[in-house]
């Protein structure tokens, strides 16, 4: 067998104009790691989070250097959203801290592509459970939702996507399509939605000046395959604010790519991912900061160009006009040089920069307000898988996360 050769680790670092952080991600060696700004690993947690992220002290009594993770999966081969049998809080040296997943209905979390833990101490999840859901056939399918358990492990607040469809604004077109695809059980292992993100919207400007839409605790949510991103409100658990499934804005692809003038009217998202309000105390606080893979998705699909691209936007929520957006283009590249189909993220910095995720090559960047790639790296391990006579490197990462110094033990 032989193993590809390619490039990893640090590729670029201008240390004057880089935010100085430390990067937390998984990786498909089944590992979560730390590196520092010089790309080198300084910690590693042997277990792999989806996604793997640092816990801000703040929310547990000061303690440092603790993460989420999945601890438990069901099967070797079961995977997707149905894989993960438990979810743990462990501690800098990986030793377990809070377990939960025997509670869950059929006693597996199935926990998936997001999690917070809260003021309050408890912890929301995003789930699956099966289900048939009658608006979409006879057909059971992975039901993808949201769990509040509380440090005993009680569910005290839970939501499922499958009861508000008619509020996520499909066409009738649209859910024909999505029927024939769960009818025919051409069901994706990742679900039939895709949701990607749950977020507790936080304190906002939008909130203090009376916007009841923006109340802190309802959360942001995003469907992968939906093309859309909701609020939904924590109270009723009704959908209260979108972007998406659609838009009537140019809907040409290379508008959406080269258009670069702000502020100007959301147009088409495809396949997007962490959409979160950019927290008080950062430059554009308030806004919605996320990564547009413009991957193939939609209901029915959206068309997407030749030359396809990713792109960053950040977007006023009360108006849905891109006030700010980053192409490959605004570093002096041809568009398709930033590109991740599916997964990645993104995450406003205190200096101003952004961190960029391109998580199907495993690509962590940050960028000046003007486009300028400051640190390049390129993850360094990757997971492995046979295929033939070959042996496949896959560098992926789900999502990247700029950890402060001060969240961790010293080093």
């Amino acid at each position: 067998m032989t193993t590809r050769v390619r490039r990893s680790g640090l590729l670029y670092a201008n240390h004057e104009q880089a935010y100085h952080c430390l990067i937390c991600f998984s990786a498909e060696d089944g590992k979560t790691h730390l590196i520092d700004m010089n790309g080198q690993e300084v910690h590693q947690w042997k277990y792999h989070g989806l996604p793997g992220e640092v816990i801000n002290p703040t929310l547990i009594n000061g303690k440092r250097g603790h993460i989420l993770v999945q601890y438990e999966m069901l099967e070797e081969r079961t995977f997707g959203i149905f894989g993960n049998k438990t979810v743990a809080e462990v501690d800098w040296d990986g030793q377990l801290i809070w377990k939960w997943g025997e509670q869950a209905p059929g006693g597996a979390a199935r926990q998936n592509h997001d999690w917070q833990r809260l003021s309050n101490g408890n912890t929301m999840l995003m789930i699956t459970q099966p289900r048939v859901i009658p608006m979409l056939g006879d057909v059971e399918v992975g039901d993808q939702g949201i769990f509040e358990v509380n440090p005993a492990g009680d569910i005290v607040w839970s939501w499922l996507a499958g009861d508000h469809i008619e509020e996520f604004g499909f066409s009738q077109q649209g859910l024909n399509y999505l029927r024939n695809i769960l009818n025919n059980k051409e069901q994706d292992p990742w679900g039939y939605l895709e949701l990607n993100t749950l977020q507790l919207l936080g304190p906002n400007k939008w909130y203090d000046n009376g916007n009841e839409v923006f109340h802190p605790d309802n959360i942001i949510i995003s469907s992968r395959k939906g093309n859309f991103v909701a609020i939904i409100e924590k109270k009723t658990g009704n959908v209260v604010w979108k972007i998406g499934p659609y838009s009537n804005v140019n809907a040409n692809p290379y508008y959406r790519l080269l258009n670069r003038a702000v502020p100007r009217p959301l147009d088409q998202t495809c396949g997007q991912h962490k959409p979160h309000l950019i927290p008080k105390g950062l430059p554009g606080a308030g806004n919605l900061l996320l990564l547009d893979n413009q991957g193939s998705s939609g209901y029915p699909p959206v068309s997407l160009g030749t030359y396809a691209g990713s792109r960053i936007l950040e977007i006023n929520p009360t108006t849905k006009e891109i006030v700010w957006q980053y192409t490959a283009e605004n570093s002096g590249n041809p568009v398709w040089s930033f590109h991740t189909s599916f997964v990645g993220n993104t995450q406003r910095l205190p200096n101003g920069n952004t961190l960029i995720n391109e998580g199907m090559n495993g690509r962590i960047f940050q960028i000046t307000n003007s486009g300028e790639i400051v640190w390049e790296y390129i993850n360094s391990y990757p997971g492995f898988f046979s295929a033939g006579k070959d042996t496949i490197e896959n560098p992926m990462v789900y999502r990247a996360q700029a950890v402060p110094v001060d969240w961790l033990p010293e080093l």
